[in-house]
């Protein structure tokens, strides 16, 4: 009958989530045993940054960044969801992350599901870091600049070997074997 039905259903949904969650956990254990770099938490240098925005944080971005900040000087890798509505700050909290790996002398990837998006962190990226010496480069399969001047993608690969980019922000461009 219909109740039947409708209570087995409820049973396989939620064996299949539980299944799917008993994964993610175990996936996580695994990733735990891999140590992780200690960032260390420089508070002069994000106030620094945060005073310099154009606008004020809100107690969500702040929480955020704090959380994030704390995850980083752990020496666990950090797993970390970071979800909002557009416009809701998720890149300026991702810019503290930033800042914060950088200025100990490690260099980051920023990965955006799309060209268009890459470019908007790209750009967010140029304006809000340029008073941190943060060198920062696009890298999408039809684009590749830094400091907002076109760079050939060869020229730009070796730089980021080097060390030389601080902040590379692109596509799946980044995780591509060539």
């Amino acid at each position: 009958n219909e109740a039947l039905l409708q209570k087995a259903r409820k049973r396989l949904s939620f064996d299949e989530l539980f299944l799917i969650q008993l994964s993610v956990l175990q996936q996580k254990k695994e990733w735990d045993k891999n140590p992780a770099v200690s960032i260390k938490f420089n508070q002069e240098l994000i106030k620094d940054f945060i005073s310099k925005l154009p606008f004020k944080l809100t107690m969500a971005q702040k929480k955020s960044a704090w959380a994030i900040i704390q995850d980083l000087e752990k020496t666990s890798p950090m797993n970390r969801l970071l979800e909002g509505d557009v416009g809701s700050g998720k890149t300026i909290v991702a810019l503290i992350a930033v800042l914060q790996v950088c200025s100990n002398n490690y260099q980051v990837a920023l990965m955006a599901p799309t060209e268009i998006l890459a470019q908007q962190h790209y750009e967010s990226a140029l304006k809000f870091l340029k008073d941190f010496n943060i060198k920062c480069a696009l890298l999408t399969k039809s684009n590749s600049k830094k400091q907002n001047d076109d760079i050939d993608k060869n020229a730009l690969l070796k730089e980021i070997e080097k060390g030389e980019i601080n902040l590379i922000i692109g596509t799946h461009s980044l995780i591509q074997d060539k």
